[in-house]
């Protein structure tokens, strides 16, 4: 049975969280001392006592799930006896993916991603951005009441069929938001985010990124890695990294990226990190597809028992 694994982005942390799974496998936590030291500051500490407010700023989501991921990745290949044939990442678990495969190596991506949310943050000004989830509307009509709002808003994340993700500028997002209802949409909820990422708004990051991005060494990915921008798989380094760079500003075709890996064999899928919204999705995607998480400690021992037939 071919595999992929899958690594979630920012909205799948929680305060306390990994916290079984570390008390099962010690080990977990050498990923967040290794990073801990690249950053100055104790990451293991800060996702155990919180607060959540703390948690959940960008620039500390971003390193924080990026090692809870491969944490969880280290302990996982080490013991399971199937190597997934796909990697793919939601956003910022683009990062965490392309550690797995070896393009990048996890101190220069616990750096990279710290600075991507600290300029994405900045990119904005808090109050300014806004994102909403759209349920139960089809990505044209979306598309459509974006088209017809007054000021930039676009959709940001494809994640599943029937749920789609907006985001621009506040109140352009509420009109659109207010206009996808009247267009039949089963709920259109504003997002408790600091910012509208993967929309327009974020050209600014993008550009003010590259200059770090380019900083990074990048190797060709020993599993293939498909990409958010357009759902395929890099053709060589250069292209992986137009692609990473051009991912802040364009829109997450999470939905596409999976049917990407459905249609190259994959039959089964793992979301390596905390949660299981990725899991929730691919549920949504492909029905009766099987996917494991990995987050608690019954959850990963189902993981590692996963065989390729």
């Amino acid at each position: 049975m071919s595999l992929g694994a899958v690594f979630p982005g920012q909205g799948a942390q929680s305060v306390g969280m990994l916290a079984e799974l570390a008390g099962e496998y010690p080990e977990l936590t050498e990923r967040f001392s290794q990073a801990s030291a690249v950053l100055g500051f104790d990451l293991w500490e800060m996702v155990q006592a919180g607060p959540a407010e703390v948690l959940s700023q960008t620039e500390n989501t971003q390193p924080i799930l990026l090692t809870a991921s491969i944490a969880i990745w280290d302990l996982w290949s080490s013991r399971a006896s199937v190597a997934p044939a796909f990697l793919a990442g939601h956003s910022l678990g683009e990062y965490s993916a392309c550690v797995a495969a070896g393009a990048m190596q996890f101190d220069d991506a616990v750096r990279l991603v710290r600075r991507r949310g600290e300029i994405m943050e900045a990119a904005v000004p808090r109050g300014q951005g806004a994102m909403a989830a759209v349920m139960g509307l089809d990505d044209e009509a979306i598309a459509q009441c974006c088209d017809a709002a007054e000021g930039v808003v676009a959709p940001a994340n494809f994640n599943a069929p029937g749920q789609t993700v907006i985001a621009g500028a506040a109140a352009a997002v509420e009109d659109a938001a207010a206009r996808c209802k009247e267009a039949g949409a089963k709920r259109a909820v504003m997002l408790d985010v600091s910012g509208p990422f993967h929309s327009p708004l974020m050209v600014q990051a993008k550009d003010d990124f590259a200059a770090v991005l380019n900083t990074v060494e990048l190797s060709d990915p020993r599993i293939p890695v498909v990409h958010n921008v357009n759902a395929t798989v890099a053709a060589d380094v250069d292209t992986l990294r137009e692609y990473l760079l051009e991912q802040i500003a364009a829109p997450v075709l999470w939905n596409a990226s999976v049917q990407t890996m459905l249609s190259q064999g994959v039959q089964s899928f793992i979301e390596v990190g905390p949660g299981n919204v990725l899991a929730g999705l691919i549920r949504r995607i492909a029905k009766g597809t099987p996917v494991q998480a990995t987050a608690s400690p019954d959850a990963f021992a189902a993981a590692c028992e996963l065989t390729a037939e």
